[in-house]
Order: C-alpha cells, then structure tokens, then sequence
C-alpha cells in the first residue's frame, strides 16, 4: 500500500472502527487476541496510528470491558423491566441471567469476570468484585439487592459475627448499596443495612459468582447431567440463607 493510501485508511478508521474490530477479534478468538497490531491489520492500517485514540493495549482493553459491560446492562435491565414489581423475583431473574449470558459470551466473561487486572485477590485487583463492575451490571445487582432490603426483612447474621478485619471493607460495599438504592429511588429504613447485612450480601455474590465461574469454565468437581437444576438449587439455598420464604422463580 502506497502512503497517500494509508494516510487515507488511517484518518479514515474511527474509534467505533477500532471497538467494533476489537470485540469481533474478542469474540472470534479471546481476550489474548486483542491486540493493537491484530486490529490495525485487520483495518489495513499502521499500529502507531491507534495511539491516537488509545494510549496502550490495556487502554483499549479497559473501554473494551466497560462496552461488554453496558451491553450485559442493557440487557439484564430490559428482562427486569418486563417484570413485575417484585423484589425477590428480580434478583433472582438477574442471577439467571447473569448465568444465561456467561454461558454463551464465554469470551466476554473471562475478559471482564476473569481476568486479573492487579494484585491476586485485591478489591482493587479482581473483577470479581461488583466494585470493580459498577457501571452498569453491579449496579442493577445492587438496586436489586436494596430493593430486597426494602422489601423483606432478612435473616442476617450479627454485626459481631463478623470478622473486624473485615468491618472497614463491608462499610465501604455497604455505601454501595446505599448509594445504588437511593439511585433508584428507594429508601433502606434505618438500621436495616447492617454490616451484618452486608456481609451476607457479600456472600451471596461470591457464591453466584463462583457457581457461575465454575460453569463457564467445565471446572465442577463432579460431572453434572443437569447444571441447569444445580444451578436451581443454589438460588434456592441462597434464598433461605438470607431469609426469603419463597422460593427464587
């Protein structure tokens, strides 16, 4: 390709051209694949000119996980917004499709829920943590969590069984949760956000969380005819966990 040509190409390629490629390269082949070389060849165009738009690979890898998530978002929030006025059923309806949408964008899951950007096991470090996946997935969960503490009064552990260490943790993801209910017009009554609260709803993330990973990836310690029934089953243990009379639908 002669350099008027190229030059051409290159004020040509726009940041949607250089997204689109990178989730189509994502998708095709995994999040190993995403590279600013891969993408500049597969818009004919030279690597240095993506720096224009994106200052490394994990800038361009970072808006990347933020479009996955706005997508998951999207989606999640119009299958809840179908639903009726029912804080339990749109939990649950989340966790499913949570599940749901991990199991057939596998590549998209392990970029954004499996894929360390900092030190093991960090808040900081882990996309595991709805602190890291805010906006917007971990704030539907959140709303839909806080609607649940509106609702239902829950069977929650007490502040002392907490570990201390984990006390300024659990104040900040309590903020969360605060923050995320008032966001959608709810008001926790006083004192019903324990750090006990918390804690549980802590847990119960890392539980679905968990499941969910250990799915997607075939890692289940036993083989299992019907993951769709185990996976039933542990939304209903959650449910009595936190004190739910219904079972999850």
């Amino acid at each position: 390709m002669n350099r008027p040509a190229r030059r051409v190409r290159e004020r040509a390629a726009t940041d949607h051209d250089i997204r689109q490629t990178a989730r189509t390269l994502l998708v095709e082949h995994g999040p190993e694949s995403v590279t600013l070389r891969a993408i500049a060849r597969e818009l004919g165009i030279t690597a240095p000119a993506l720096y224009r738009y994106y200052g490394s690979r994990d800038d361009l890898v970072e808006h990347l996980r933020r479009d996955v998530i706005a997508d998951l978002g999207d989606q999640l929030a119009a299958e809840v917004g179908e639903l009726p006025d029912d804080a339990a059923l749109q939990l649950f309806a989340i966790c499913r499709g949570f599940r749901r949408w991990a199991l057939t964008h596998t590549k998209e899951f392990t970029l954004v829920f499996a894929s360390p950007t900092g030190g093991v096991g960090s808040a900081a470090g882990s996309v595991a943590t709805l602190k890291q996946v805010t906006e917007p997935f971990g704030r539907a969960f959140l709303r839909a969590a806080g609607h649940v503490l509106v609702a239902h009064e829950l069977a929650t552990p007490a502040d002392d069984i907490v570990p201390p260490e984990l006390h300024d943790d659990l104040a900040a993801y309590r903020d969360d949760l605060l923050s995320a209910a008032t966001e959608a017009g709810l008001r926790v009554p006083e004192g019903r956000l324990t750090l006990g609260t918390t804690y549980l709803m802590m847990q119960f993330w890392a539980r679905l969380y968990g499941h969910v990973t250990l799915e997607v990836f075939g890692n289940y310690p036993i083989p299992v005819s019907k993951p769709d029934v185990l996976f039933d089953a542990m939304l209903a243990d959650l449910a009595r966990e936190i004190g739910l009379d219904a079972e999850p639908r």
